[in-house]
This record gives structure tokens, C-alpha cells and sequence, in this order.
């Protein structure tokens, strides 16, 4: 008999039209992962958000867009290439590889009825976080687990919470880097003068120093990134940072912000190659904020040359590395990483390993 096993990615969501920009971002503000405040004044903040935003940063910025988020369709194509991967090994296993979104549709109610109708035997868990953070992947397993009790639906799960450091997401985002570090090479840029820029979204200072490891996380990316790099373009001296990005509010985020980097590049004389390895697909941080928006600053502060490498998206290396995780996943019935033990140092107490339980 064959067995039918539902992967199930886990992402942000966006606004598929202009009038869903405002309960999109009031769906994200409401987060008690985002915002820990009690639910009325929660609900009170967020909808002062939610409404200004839409009005003005994130309603000019998904404009660019034609008023609509593409990290849907973005996302089903990563989906797409994965079930494809999946249904090619002839193990006897069907494979039905579904999004569900935290802040817009296809959200967990909805995702957890079309994994229920289609009467899988096994259900695996997949953000495409690479990181973990409490604010997404931990947010999505809970929403998801709410949406579970709500519909008394209780596959056989297991989920891989984190894969920082996996060879397959590691090796495609060093090809990317690569690819658009020969197109600087190819435009006069000289290899000394250029500097890679790891840009991730960024975090209230405060949440990291409450255990999230999302911060040491993305940092560890980007140093094995950075390392297989010098293989890669046969070089001991790469010139690479970590930034951040997206801050919204008057909290401390973590740093150095992306423009505060951008500014010490442009004093020092340096072109940028700036890769988001905190993001797998292309949405508005990328072609908006990174694109359009940044590139325009850089360029009015005369930056001698900026340059973006793509996200790993459809990458055949890294949806090959979905592959393997959700293979290595068919017989449990835990979360772990994606190396089967707890990558964070014990400061990081909100670890999903050391929290959650399925």
C-alpha cells in the first residue's frame, strides 16, 4: 500500500491585492510573537500599525510590486520543484508538498483541512526559514498546532525546525554569490574592493537577548558561506560582513543596520554584493527594500558599485536539500535540525528543540 506523506512549508504570506495590504499587516502585527503586549492594547497597536503602514511604507512599497506580494507564487514554485523531486524517487511513497502561510492565505486552517482530506498517513513540517526564529518558524508551528486542535486532526508529524549550516542551502547560496561576484569582476570592479554584505531581516534587540538564537543562526550562515566562498572564487581574502534590515519602530534592532553598513562601505572605498541569506525567495525585502530602495540611497552617497546575488529560490541544489531533509524525516516523530541535534549554545534558551514538542 502506498503511503501518502503531506510536506507542509511554513512562510511569512503577503498581500495578494491592494485592499488586503491593511489585514495583512494587521494579521502580523497581532502576533504575540511580534508584538508581546496584553490583546486589547495589542489589537489597539496593531491596527494604528497596520493602517499607517498600509498607507505609506509598506503600501509604497508593494506599489512597486502592482499592489501584491509575489512570495506566494514564489513559494509554490519552490513547492512545485520539491514534489517533483520527491514523486521521482519510486519508493511506493506518494509525496504532496503544500504552503501554509502565517499572516495571509493559505493559512494553517485552511492547510490543515487539505492535508486532512487527502488522508496523509505521515505530515512533515518545512519552513523555508532557514533560521529559526521565535517571530517566524516557532509563530507558524504554533498557529499551525492551533489550527490542529481546532480541526481535532492529529497526523503522525515531525518537523525539521532549522537548517542554518545545511551543505545543499550553503552550496546553491555560494553559487548565486559566486554568479553575481563575476558579473562585478566582468563591470571593472576589482576583487579587493569588493565587499559581500549578508542582509537578513532584523530583530528587536530585546528579543534576542530573551533566547532567540535567530541572530548566531544567520551569523553562522554566513561565516560557512563566506568560507566556502574563498574555495569557490580561490581567495583567502574575502571581504564580508553581516547586516540587517527592515527595522520598523523606535526599539533597538540588532546591527549593524544594512544602510549603516552601506555607509562604512562607501567611506572605505568599497563596491557591495549584498545576499540575503535569511530569505529563500524573492518578495518586497528583496526587490523592493534591497533592489530599488537601498541601491537608490548607495547610489545618491555615490557608492562605487552595488550588486544583489539572487535568493536560492528554485535552485536545484537547495530544493535537493528539502528532498533529503524530508527523507531523513519519514521514520520520526520529533523536531529537530536538520543534523538531528540542538544547534544553539544554551544561552538560547527559545530554541525550538528545547521548547516545542509535537
Amino acid at each position: 500500500m502506498s503511503k501518502k506523506v503531506a510536506v507542509v512549508l511554513f512562510n511569512l504570506g503577503g498581500p495578494d491585492s491592494k485592499n488586503a495590504i491593511a489585514p495583512f499587516l494587521m494579521n502580523f502585527f497581532m502576533d504575540k510573537n511580534i508584538i508581546n503586549l496584553p490583546i486589547p492594547l495589542r489589537c489597539f497597536v496593531a491596527k494604528m500599525i497596520s493602517m499607517k503602514r498600509s498607507k505609506r511604507e509598506a503600501g509604497d512599497s508593494y506599489g512597486e510590486l502592482g499592489d501584491k506580494s509575489p512570495l506566494l507564487e514564489n513559494s509554490q514554485a519552490q513547492a512545485q520543484a520539491l514534489e517533483k523531486q520527491l514523486n521521482a524517487d519510486k519508493s511506493g511513497k506518494t509525496y504532496k508538498v503544500l504552503i501554509s502561510m502565517r499572516y495571509w492565505h493559505p493559512m494553517a486552517p485552511q492547510v490543515v483541512r487539505e492535508v486532512r482530506d487527502w488522508q496523509a498517513d505521515k505530515v512533515i513540517l518545512l519552513p523555508l526559514y532557514p533560521q529559526f526564529s521565535t517571530t517566524t518558524t516557532w509563530s507558524s508551528l504554533e498557529n499551525w498546532q492551533k489550527a490542529l486542535h481546532i480541526a481535532d486532526y492529529k497526523p503522525e508529524t515531525s518537523m525539521i525546525c532549522c537548517y542554518p549550516e545545511d551543505d545543499g542551502f550553503i552550496e546553491a547560496s555560494a553559487d548565486n554569490i559566486a554568479r553575481t561576484y563575476s558579473q562585478a569582476l566582468d563591470d571593472g570592479q576589482k576583487p579587493e574592493d569588493i565587499r559581500i554584505l549578508f542582509s537578513a531581516h532584523g530583530l528587536p534587540e530585546k528579543v534576542v537577548k530573551g533566547g532567540d538564537p535567530y541572530q548566531w543562526q544567520c551569523e553562522r550562515t554566513s561565516a560557512k558561506i563566506a568560507a566556502l566562498l574563498k574555495v569557490k572564487l580561490g581567495t583567502e581574502n574575502l571581504d564580508w560582513q553581516n547586516c540587517y534590515q527592515s527595522r520598523v519602530g523606535p526599539m533597538k534592532w540588532i546591527g549593524p543596520s544594512t544602510e549603516e553598513a552601506l555607509d562604512q562601505a562607501i567611506e572605505q572605498g568599497k563596491s557591495v554584493l549584498i545576499y540575503p541569506h535569511a530569505f529563500t525567495q524573492e518578495h518586497v525585502e528583496t526587490l523592493v527594500e534591497l533592489d530599488i530602495e537601498y541601491k537608490e540611497i548607495a547610489e545618491k552617497k555615490g557608492i562605487k558599485g552595488y550588486y544583489r546575488a539572487e535568493t536560492v529560490g528554485t535552485h536545484e541544489t537547495y530544493i535537493t536539500a528539502l528532498k533529503d531533509l524530508v527523507l531523513s524525516h519519514l521514520d520520526k516523530t520529533s523536531i529537530e535540525s536538520n543534523t538531528g541535534e540542538c544547534l544553539c549554545p544554551n544561552e538560547f534558551n527559545r530554541c525550538c528543540m528545547r521548547m516545542g514538542s509535537l
